[in-house]
């Protein structure tokens, strides 16, 4: 039996990613309209070009948000089948269901094609696209018992157009469209809308630490940096911010005659 309809204040969200960049800018988002957010990411990883999140930044994290609303966290690794089943489980033990799930987590490489690695490759793909896959299989249960339930997959532009040297990332982001597209087919008998998210250029490590590094040290030079050359590249002359990104989800997770859309939130960097 469905749980009964619900204001947006009242609903259950489950972010993964959720602990840094876009994903804390998501969970901050859903927690100031009231709902009860489930912050869920890495509490450790391997080396990667730029960091991943930490025991320490799902902390912060988590306390950080606790100042806008009820939130809390777990340590997931969207890779593995038991890590997603035990966050759904650890989920519905504290707030009571799921209602929106947010597949966020996601990781980026980039390089020529003949000097990328398999190891680089695989593990893009089994967090970008498997992890979303895992997740989705692992939530549907609980959604299915939602009277207004949704999922939000972050794709990317590079889901929609490709960019030379980054084959697997683009690759990875196609296959989220792909994904959010059939589960929309697929759910939409169950009153479970799917859309995705195709961020554009957003100011988190992705960016500033791997693909426009700066030579400064300095964080608030290397965000000056990096807005002054957004402002010349992207038409509306800004890039987006986390909070940008926040909004999208929360409009693609209350919109109830919506799904299967690859929402662009790009500043016109990429229209179609």
């Amino acid at each position: 039996m469905n749980r009964g309809e619900q204001a947006m204040d009242d609903r259950i969200v489950l972010v993964t990613g959720g602990a840094r960049g876009i994903g804390l800018g998501i969970v901050n988002t859903f927690a100031t309209t009231g709902c009860k957010v489930m912050i869920a990411d890495l509490g450790s990883s391997e080396d990667w070009t730029y960091d991943l999140s930490s025991e320490d930044d799902l902390k912060k994290a988590g306390n950080d948000a606790g100042k806008f609303g009820e939130v809390a966290t777990c340590e997931l690794d969207v890779t593995d089948s038991a890590s997603c089943t035990n966050v759904v489980a650890a989920t519905i033990e504290r707030f009571g269901g799921i209602d929106i799930l947010i597949n966020n987590a996601g990781v980026v490489q980039s390089g020529p094609i003949l000097e990328f690695s398999e190891q680089d490759w695989d593990r893009i793909f089994a967090v970008n696209t498997r992890g979303v896959y895992l997740m989705a299989k692992a939530a549907l249960p609980a959604l299915r018992e939602s009277s207004n339930a949704a999922i939000v997959n972050t794709a990317s532009i590079a889901g929609k157009r490709g960019y030379p040297n980054m084959t697997a990332y683009c690759g990875s982001k196609f296959a989220v469209i792909g994904i959010t597209q059939s589960l929309a087919a697929e759910l939409a008998a169950d009153g479970i809308r799917v859309n995705a998210i195709c961020p554009g250029i957003v100011g988190t490590a992705m960016w500033l630490e791997h693909l426009m590094p700066s030579n400064t040290t300095d964080e608030a030079e290397k965000n000056r940096n990096f807005e002054q050359a957004m402002a010349t590249q992207i038409p509306m002359g800004r890039p987006q911010t986390v909070e940008d990104i926040g909004q999208a989800a929360l409009y693609l997770s209350s919109a109830k005659n919506v799904t299967g859309v690859a929402l662009s939130v790009a500043g016109g960097v990429e229209m179609n």
